[in-house]
């Protein structure tokens, strides 16, 4: 099997960008796909394509360069966190969100749908945050593309905060948080694809 090639594309989740903390005051980037890779021992190569600070509009103005253009086999969409944060509407979100993934449907690529992930220290943004992930869980379902939840595996039950150890700063991921991530993606998606084909 020819290796695949995996874009990345979403905002600083995607970036790896971590706040830096007392312990550790460097600026550090530890994107997923680095852990991801890992993984996926040899089996594919991977593109990074994360920009700080996107909304989902910010990214559709870029998905044709940063995406289309490379003709991936997959590309792994993580973004509607920043929208959440000034409140664009979650129909909206879920308009861009659903634009990338049919787009690259169209182009012969397979999208890969990731849940955003929770926050620490305001709980009222955290019901939104469910919300829209029922929406790309049932976008998912309805394109028949992979759905990672991310969501789910990093709360903690039953008051659905991002659990402590997986974030320095209550929004942002932890080195231990981007490898969850990794984890999730792959199990919930990479491990089947590669089992199947090889």
């Amino acid at each position: 099997m020819s290796k695949l090639l995996i874009a990345a594309f979403g905002d600083s989740l995607t970036v790896g960008f971590q706040s830096p903390t007392r312990e550790d005051p460097r600026y550090r980037e530890t994107p997923y796909a680095d852990f991801l890779m890992e993984k996926m021992g040899g089996k594919a190569d991977f593109v990074v394509k994360g920009v700080s600070g996107e909304l989902t509009e910010d990214m559709l103005r870029r998905y044709d360069k940063d995406v289309l253009s490379l003709n991936p086999d997959y590309v792994v969409i993580l973004g509607g966190t920043n929208d959440l944060g000034w409140s664009v509407e979650l129909s909206a979100i879920m308009s861009n969100l659903y634009y990338m993934y049919k787009t690259a449907l169209d182009a012969g690529i397979i999208p890969v749908a990731v849940s955003v992930p929770s926050l620490r220290g305001y709980d009222p943004l955290i019901a939104p945050r469910v919300e829209l992930n029922s929406m790309i869980k049932e976008a998912a379902k309805g394109l028949n593309i992979p759905f990672a939840d991310y969501f789910t595996a990093s709360c903690e039950t039953p008051v659905q905060r991002l659990a402590i150890e997986y974030s320095n700063d209550g929004l942002h991921l932890s080195t231990k948080g981007y490898e969850l991530l990794a984890d999730v993606i792959y199990k919930d998606v990479f491990s089947k694809i590669i089992f199947r084909e090889v």
